[in-house]
Parts: C-alpha cells; sequence; structure tokens
C-alpha cells in the first residue's frame, strides 16, 4: 500500500487511503467527532489525542473549563498533516524518560 497523499498548497485535493500515517472509520457512531473543514481529511488514527497530557504543550486548539483541559473545538490530531508532529512530540516525550 502506498502512504497517503496529503493536499499541500496548489495541488489539488488526493483521495487519503488508510494506512499507518491515515485512519478514518466512518462506521464509528461518534464520526466525525469534531467539528472540521473537510471530513475526507479527518484522521481517526489518534482517536483520543496522546498529546493531552502535554497541557498546554500539546501544540492543539483547547481551552480549560473550571481547570479541566476541554479539546472540543480542536483538530489538530485529526488532520493529515499533523501525524509528524504528534511522532516527533511522542519522541521527544519518550526520550525524557530514559536514563542518561
Amino acid at each position: 500500500m502506498s502512504a497517503p497523499r496529503f493536499k499541500l498548497a496548489g495541488e489539488r485535493k488526493s483521495s487519503l487511503e488508510n494506512s499507518h500515517r491515515f485512519f478514518k472509520n466512518h462506521h464509528c457512531k461518534y464520526f466525525p467527532c469534531h467539528k472540521q473543514p473537510s471530513e475526507e481529511a479527518f484522521n481517526c488514527l489518534f482517536c483520543y489525542c496522546p498529546l493531552y497530557a502535554l497541557g498546554d504543550q500539546c501544540g492543539g486548539n483547547f481551552e480549560y473549563i473550571k481547570n479541566i483541559k476541554t479539546c472540543m473545538d480542536c483538530y489538530f490530531p485529526h488532520m493529515p498533516e499533523s501525524y509528524d508532529i504528534i511522532v516527533s512530540k511522542l519522541t521527544a516525550l519518550s526520550k525524557r524518560g530514559k536514563k542518561v
């Protein structure tokens, strides 16, 4: 299976295929779980955001309501182009836990 292609500036939209970088579950009763500009490019791979615990360093569009972080208006983990950023942040986080 070839890697999915993502729309770049000035490029025509291409279809996205399920892969290690992108997964869309149309059969999920919550799909889409967030408002997003394009359902075609909605990535379900990170259904639960792995960056939630990073608090204000996650990179997403969140807010705190009564001291609880809410991501209702965030679709950062659901954008195909966020995959590399998320993996990079998780890699950096895992390095913090290694013995030196």
